[in-house]
């Protein structure tokens, strides 16, 4: 525990202007970001006496080690700076509301020559529209297949739309009216561009258009007695007001608003959010989050605003905001959701009518989100924190290892040796920080060596990043080896804002620490989380005595005595120690053991997957990928122009000069590194025993399928010689 006067700016340092400062701990890692009016008095009351502190907020200053802040010009640009940190480092201290459930979205892909409409989640990509988020999948779907009988738009996918075009036949949806076929040439690109248009603004809110013009169709064709299409046309009506009815009227027929309320006790915070469009509430969202600050109801909404609004522009930000309490001050975030929109937002508290009672609404679910996650949630802590106890009492531990490693290798035969590194922190999977590994001391199969390399480099980095506070030396190697399972080492780009820091200033790398070819370079200063700097209080190894061996030895070559090591063996589910001849056996109703296995199971999962990943990369892989200064585009034009690698081997050069973007000086790279490629296997049908030749326009490979070699024996033998 760290006392905040051991870093404490000195007076006069600190800047009366507006920024953005940032709490680091003693591993540099940023634990808390804020942005302030004036930096010089919003820090100055975290250096106070801690008797008056707050207990989260002394928690806080207490685990810090160092403070640094970034000076902007406006409150804006603060806090668009503060949200762009958070998203970036993670920090634990701040407040992060994290979706209950991945929400789906009806989208419709308006960025391609046929949009389709579809189930989306995730992140959100431009040329797409979004409609919602929906509760459930389910949902859109009921919803789409009652628009499809009056907008006929693409919802397959294409894959389906492709083999459509080529055999000339669409599928069933095309048949039935429900798709307008535009695979088949039934209609033309721009009038299915104007269809899913149509399909858009129905969803939007513009009903009234549409149903009056099949109302009047309806009516003429009445008049001129063809009944049988005045029928449908009633049908059509009929489906578009069952539609409109899953989306209750709640307001005028032109409000656009989102209306966000606020449930909170002193530990937790639970937030609603409804979507409100063209009066009809299209969708509803909600999070839970720990108030690990001291922090008001305005403090909340402002970063639920950030949250909801930090990745979105235009329309997605609705001309109207309700919430139950304002930020201080409110003019940076109207200012903020403005720039947004790129129009006026109104920001405020609706105090009568219609909006007040909605809103009373959302605060009601707000209210029963917050009992529901706190009855999971006290389950769930009991029993995580009486696994941990357990692990702790059973292998002799001195407290309950709040921070645990597993790793696992993974190899198919031999070939493609790789490994994986999981970590769990208080009981639950951490991904962000999730690593994978190749082998790549020796050649073949040896799981002890091969565990006994993984544990030397990933704590070989540990003690690096102890040691070392600049960047690594020049000249070091970067491999695919130790590579973050995320974009988290990439570095910014563009001028950055003038910094200043009250951290220590540490001395410069050891002079005879050997460069590291283990991973991606890393900045000490960079904050973030997802890197190899932070120890585990336990490593677990997927298998038995020698693994376990391996990874202690290990750790004592390296001089690291203060992490336990244990291994899970599959077989009896027996917990080995080092230098034990017996192992322990916990019960099998442990709550102990049963996280062990979770934390097994999902090293086991990340391996295998990562093998697979590569094992399919090397069977896809063609001669024309060691041909220098040949990009994918030109590749794909010159198998799409010959039909195969076997037809380009034997073209000439004046012949492959003829693929539009390929020079002559191109043209006799190919041919020079295809001659000097050996051919390679012809891919076997394992169901039939046929040699398949690629003379049909495959790419020259040996897999049958995509990400899957073609071996000897049947798919469930083949699944047996993985590891």
């Amino acid at each position: 525990m760290a006392d905040p006067s051991s870093y404490r700016p000195r007076p006069g340092e600190i800047p009366d202007s507006p920024g953005v400062y940032r709490f680091r701990d003693e591993h540099r890692r940023v634990i808390y970001v804020g942005k302030a009016k004036s930096l010089r008095q919003r820090l100055a009351n975290y250096f106070q006496d801690l008797a008056n502190l707050h207990p989260r907020t002394r928690t806080m200053v207490t685990t810090a080690a160092s403070v640094e802040w970034t000076v902007v010009s406006t409150e804006v640009e603060a806090l668009q700076l503060e949200y762009s940190w958070i998203k970036e480092y993670d920090p634990r201290f701040n407040v992060k509301y994290r979706d209950d459930k991945s929400y789906p979205y009806l989208a419709v892909t308006m960025n391609e020559e046929f949009p389709r409409v579809q189930v989306m989640r995730g992140q959100k990509k431009k040329g797409v529209r979004y409609f919602g988020p929906y509760g459930h999948a389910w949902a859109i779907r009921d919803t789409v297949d009652l628009l499809l009988r009056v907008f006929p738009v693409r919802t397959c996918s294409a894959g389906v739309f492709k083999n459509a075009a080529r055999t000339g036949r669409p599928c069933l949806l095309g048949y039935i009216g429900k798709c307008s076929a535009p695979c088949v040439g039934r209609i033309t690109p721009d009038d299915h561009w104007d269809l899913a248009d149509e399909f858009c603004d129905f969803m939007a809110g513009r009903t009234g258009t549409y149903l009056r013009r099949l109302e009047r169709q309806m009516a003429e064709a009445a008049e001129e007695m063809e009944y049988e299409r005045a029928a449908r046309l009633r049908d059509d009506i009929g489906a578009l007001k069952k539609a409109m009815e899953k989306s209750a009227v709640v307001l005028a027929d032109a409000t656009d608003a989102d209306l966000i309320a606020v449930a909170e006790d002193e530990l937790e915070a639970a937030v609603q959010i409804f979507h409100v469009r063209g009066g009809r509430v299209r969708g509803q969202r909600g999070w839970v989050t720990d108030k690990v600050e001291e922090i008001t109801t305005g403090a909340l909404v402002e970063h639920a605003l950030q949250q909801l609004y930090g990745e979105e522009s235009g329309d997605a930000v609705p001309k109207e905001v309700l919430v139950p309490a304002l930020p201080d001050p409110v003019e940076p975030v109207q200012q903020w959701l403005t720039e947004r929109r790129g129009s006026g937002v109104s920001l405020r508290i609706p105090q009568r009518g219609d909006k007040k009672a909605l809103m009373e609404t959302v605060q009601r679910n707000a209210q029963q989100a917050l009992v529901l996650h706190k009855t999971k949630r006290a389950s769930d802590l009991t029993t995580r924190s009486r696994a941990l106890e357990e692990i702790a009492e059973a292998l002799d531990l001195d407290s309950a290892p709040l921070r645990i490693e597993c790793y696992d290798i993974s190899h198919l035969q031999g070939d493609d040796v790789v490994a994986s590194m999981v970590v769990f922190e208080d009981g639950l999977a951490r991904k962000s920080e999730y690593r994978r590994f190749q082998i790549k001391g020796f050649e073949g199969q040896d799981d002890v060596r091969s565990m006994h390399e993984v544990i030397t480099r990933r704590f070989r980095r540990y003690l690096a990043e102890k040691e070392k506070t600049g960047e690594w030396a020049d000249g070091e190697d970067l491999t695919d080896g130790d590579r973050p399972t995320t974009g988290a080492d990439a570095t910014e780009t563009g001028a950055a804002p003038t910094e200043n820091s009250a951290a220590p200033t540490h001395g410069p790398a050891l002079a005879d620490e050997p460069a590291l070819t283990d991973g991606p370079a890393l900045k000490d200063d960079d904050g973030r989380p997802k890197r190899f700097a932070y120890p585990p209080q336990l490593v677990v190894v997927d298998g038995g005595q020698p693994q376990v061996a391996a990874a202690q030895r290990a750790l004592d070559d390296l001089g690291i005595d203060d992490i336990a090591v244990c291994g899970l063996a599959k077989r009896l589910e027996e917990v080995w120690l080092p230098r034990e001849d017996d192992p322990v056996v916990l019960p099998r109703t442990s709550e102990g053991l049963y996280l062990l296995q979770r934390v097994r199971d999902e090293a086991h999962r990340f391996a295998i997957t990562y093998q697979r990943a590569r094992r399919a990369k090397r069977f896809r892989s063609s001669p024309l990928d060691d041909v220098p200064g040949l990009g994918e585009t030109r590749k794909q034009a010159l198998i799409k122009h010959f039909g195969s690698v076997k037809k380009l081997r034997s073209a000439t050069i004046d012949q492959i000069c003829e693929v539009p973007g390929i020079g002559r000086k191109t043209a006799e790279t190919v041919a020079v590194a295809l001659a000097g490629a050996t051919p390679a296997a012809p891919a076997v049908n394992t169901a039939t025993g046929e040699i398949m030749d690629d003379d049909d326009g495959a790419p020259e490979t040996t897999a049958d399928a995509p990400g899957e070699p073609v071996t000897a024996g049947t798919p469930d033998e083949r699944r047996g010689q993985e590891r």
